[in-house]
């Protein structure tokens, strides 16, 4: 499980940051209260029908890297630190991404999530939706407890979640542009939630309101970040680790940034008057028909060693300096070290 604390422990990863009695006690802390929320987890997907208690608890024993609680407990030590709500908060933002991801798995028709068999593979689409719907009630009885402004914040989330799904499946609108497009989305899809975990911690750790709105703002461009990177860890995904097979999206025509770098750039050459180039003989590879394993190992093998890649590495590093900037008005801490340590260990996966 990655780690907001993980450079604590290992003065190699840790890009020079300095470790401290106060660091690793910080980092103690919050896997305690990881725990906690665990337990919170496990408590709120339980169910009497062992049939739905399978079902609705099917993803979080999978695992997860848990980032979401984990923000939420760190941008809570930017203030007061860690409470039963906080706890609960933590609870409600995992709740809600694990209820995405079993739509998400129905929409994609994806075979696999965190190494093991995809809800919707085990039952069947209607049970995946309908047991989708249910964490998403149980995130929003939790939430209920903490009051109108944290209600609001998940409301606000939800309907990005879904605004976010809703413009991947139409697609850019004529005229636009399609990276634009994809930046957009990401925003909803991927950015919307680790904002709002930050929020909700910030918020209920008694931050002030300009800390809380810091630790919003990095929260949007963290997520950002970490999905762009995602884009390109699908074309480099060790199978084994990651319980997905590189060159998933690809394969289902989902847009992801070196896809649509390399497309823009096959327009480009195309407009030359260069369309033989290799640029454009990929780009229409990738646009057909990848059904065939050999032909999509083939069109990885291929994208992953265009220097598009290296341009969508560097959007990716951008948006998480961005972020991290976003951290210098706040007091120097444990918590936000650690939101700097996640948002470098962000695009530090691709190597």
């Amino acid at each position: 499980m990655t780690q907001l604390w993980d450079f604590l422990e290992s003065p190699e990863s840790n890009s020079g940051l300095p470790t401290s009695p106060e660091d690793a006690a910080f980092g103690e802390a919050l896997s305690v209260h990881l725990g906690d929320v665990e337990r919170r987890l496990t408590e709120a997907t339980a169910n009497a029908d062992p049939f739905i208690d399978a079902a609705s608890g099917h993803l979080l024993r999978a695992g997860g890297k848990r980032l979401r609680p984990l923000l939420v407990l760190a941008a809570a030590e930017l203030g007061s630190g860690f409470s039963r709500q906080v706890v609960d908060a933590a609870a409600v933002v995992e709740l809600t991404h694990v209820a995405s991801l079993y739509h998400d798995d129905v929409i994609d028709a994806a075979p696999l999530r965190r190494g093991a068999p995809s809800a919707h593979s085990k039952y069947g689409n209607t049970v995946a939706i309908l047991t989708g719907d249910l964490l998403f009630a149980r995130a929003s009885a939790i939430v209920a407890g903490l009051g109108p402004e944290c209600v609001l914040i998940q409301a606000e989330t939800f309907a990005r979640l879904c605004q976010g799904q809703i413009d991947e499946t139409v697609g850019p609108l004529l005229g636009e542009d399609p990276i634009a497009h994809h930046l957009g989305v990401l925003r909803d899809k991927t950015a919307s939630l680790i904002a709002a975990s930050a929020h909700l911690g910030a918020l209920l750790g008694g931050c002030p309101q300009s800390v809380v709105a810091s630790a919003v703002a990095y929260g949007e461009k963290v997520g950002l970040a970490f999905q762009l990177a995602d884009d390109l860890i699908d074309l480099t995904a060790d199978p084994v680790r990651s319980g997905k097979t590189p060159g998933t999206d690809l394969r289902e025509h989902v847009p992801t940034m070196p896809a649509l770098l390399l497309q823009a750039q096959a327009k480009a050459d195309r407009v030359a008057g260069n369309s033989a180039s290799d640029t454009c003989q990929l780009a229409r590879i990738l646009t057909g028909d990848l059904s065939d394993d050999g032909a999509l190992a083939d069109a990885v093998a291929r994208l992953a060693g265009h220097p598009v890649m290296a341009e969508a590495r560097a959007l990716a590093v951008d948006w998480a300096e961005a972020a991290t900037a976003e951290l210098t008005p706040l007091a120097d801490g444990p918590a936000k070290k650690a939101l700097v340590a996640f948002a470098r260990q962000a695009t530090a996966r691709l190597g």
